[in-house]
């Protein structure tokens, strides 16, 4: 499969699943729309990565399967760290400490807990292919490799649309960076993968034992 062509059908099936919710009549379509259509898209989008057949640049020496699996590991409390730094100076220079995007999620585990394979598994695989393996790959063939790290962490960061702009473009640098420095995108997969649902067990714990947490 040419690489155009696999950029084209991952954007479709990104934006399938991204979009189709909004067309469902009632709440409860909507969120079972959602969490079939992120781990579909996943699945469609995993397997596409593996038909197509050109490999970039960085991806020629990629590192083992045991050092990318620790990597991806460790990468997970470093982003948690990174995320925190990002979230403590966009405060300082007057940002929200809130995240709508992170509210609105856990709103919807509430109402449906399967959603949690959506926003921790199925959104995360689909992110990386689309972002990283498509966009940073894409740009990155035709210029700079730095220019594609930040072309595609804005994307990354304006689609997340909660005005965490620093946080999520900081996050979506990092997942590139793995990325680039393993030669595999499952480094990021697993970061991003595990990331998020930590984010998610540890709302869950706070928001059904009523902890309060310190503002």
């Amino acid at each position: 499969m040419s690489y155009k062509k696999y950029a084209f059908l991952s954007f479709l099936i990104y934006a399938i699943a991204f979009f189709a919710p909004s067309f469902a009549m009632t709440i409860e379509q909507s969120l079972m729309i959602l969490t079939v259509g992120y781990i579909a898209g996943a699945i469609t989008l995993i397997f596409l990565y593996k038909k197509q057949t050109v490999k970039l640049p960085f991806e020629e020496n990629r590192m083992s399967w045991v050092r990318v699996v620790l990597l991806g590991v460790v990468g997970i409390f470093l982003a948690i760290i990174l995320q925190n730094v990002m979230l403590s100076i966009e405060v300082f220079f007057g940002g929200q400490i809130e995240s709508e995007n992170t509210s609105n999620i856990m709103g919807l585990i509430f109402q449906q807990p399967l959603v949690m394979l959506a926003v921790t598994v199925g959104g995360p695989i689909m992110e990386e292919l689309l972002f990283r393996r498509v966009i940073l790959g894409g740009v990155t063939r035709k210029s700079n490799i730095w220019i594609g790290v930040i072309v595609s962490s804005l994307l990354f960061a304006a689609v997340h649309q909660d005005g965490h702009l620093l946080l999520y473009g900081a996050l979506g640098a990092f997942f590139s960076l793995q990325y680039i420095v393993t030669g595999s995108i499952w480094t990021s997969i697993i970061t991003h993968v595990g990331m998020n649902s930590l984010v998610v067990i540890v709302n869950l714990i706070v928001e059904t034992m009523g902890i309060q947490l310190p503002q």
